[in-house]
């Protein structure tokens, strides 16, 4: 092995000038890049250039606006309700720039900044964003958000408190009140007196109420030691449900609150304050209403 690479001034090492160093003399191939190649690393270094005033579909542009989902939108459009640039338009995948005015309903809407905001509701609001009787609603308890259109997303009513969800994005207040979207809401129930075991089982199996029969996803005693206290999950979106499962059975429900909407809780927030939705938690809604 010594004599292959040694100081022997024969060989092939002697033509390249006797060195006896296998690399000396030897040229290095230089890489040849063709100039496609170098233009397409070029081009993928440069950012992509911003439309600086971009097409949208209009039922986007609608939703985006809050004032309902886009399938929603679809239907507003071809009943002959929008107008863009003072022309009705009922052609679906119609598109617009953000410049356009668009109307619906005879009044002008713009996209907005999305919203995402949840509240502890407290007692005595009305869930609604007006009330002709002047009562108090829980708009009067958001009135410091820098938002337009941002509705509650289902109600509460007036004596329930706990989790309630506002936004301005239509689409995604859509899918969280779709039935297909399956949203799961925990209670937290207490009773005028304790719940008696052969009532209990029959909520664990499901109760006849006048608009169909309910059967809770979950129930159970939240404290051993005092049965009027209830943990209650369901998925159903309908008009007060809970109460009604109890009073269908003589019981009287003194408190309602709901502590776990859609998997977000209200831990650390006092009643009758906000916060905006963390973005793993709209995220996380996004994801819900996709799939729903």
């Amino acid at each position: 092995m010594g004599a292959r690479y040694g100081n022997t001034g024969s060989g092939r090492n002697s033509r390249n000038g006797g060195s006896g160093d296998f690399n000396k003399g030897k040229r290095k191939r230089k890489r040849i890049v063709k100039p496609s190649e170098e233009v397409k690393k070029i081009t993928q270094q440069r950012p992509p250039k911003k439309e600086e005033n971009p097409e949208i579909r209009l039922n986007k542009y609608i939703s985006n606006g809050g004032v309902c989902s886009r399938r929603e939108a679809d239907t507003i459009i071809t009943d002959g309700r929008v107008e863009v640039n003072g022309k009705v338009v009922t052609t679906l995948g119609h598109k617009v720039l953000k410049d356009d005015e668009v109307k619906v309903d005879g009044k002008v809407i713009s996209p907005t900044n999305k919203v995402y905001i949840l509240l502890n509701k407290p007692k005595d609001y009305i869930t609604t964003t007006n009330d002709p009787l002047q009562r108090k609603t829980v708009m009067d308890l958001i009135e410091d958000v820098d938002a337009e259109r941002a509705h509650p997303v289902g109600r509460l009513d007036r004596n329930t408190t706990g989790i309630l969800i506002f936004t301005n994005d239509g689409e995604m207040a859509q899918g969280l009140m779709h039935p297909k979207g399956n949203v799961t809401k925990i209670y937290s129930v207490e009773l005028s007196q304790p719940i008696e075991q052969k009532h209990f089982y029959k909520l664990q199996n499901g109760i006849k109420l006048f608009d169909g029969f309910m059967k809770p996803d979950k129930i159970a005693l939240v404290d051993r030691d005092d049965q009027r206290k209830i943990g209650v999950q369901i998925h159903s979106g309908r008009n007060r449900v809970v109460r009604r499962m109890f009073e269908a059975l003589g019981y009287e429900v003194v408190k309602l609150d709901r502590v776990i909407y859609a998997g977000i809780d209200k831990q650390g927030l006092q009643k009758g304050k906000w916060r905006n939705l963390t973005e793993k938690e709209v995220t996380m809604l996004k994801r819900i209403t996709r799939l729903g």
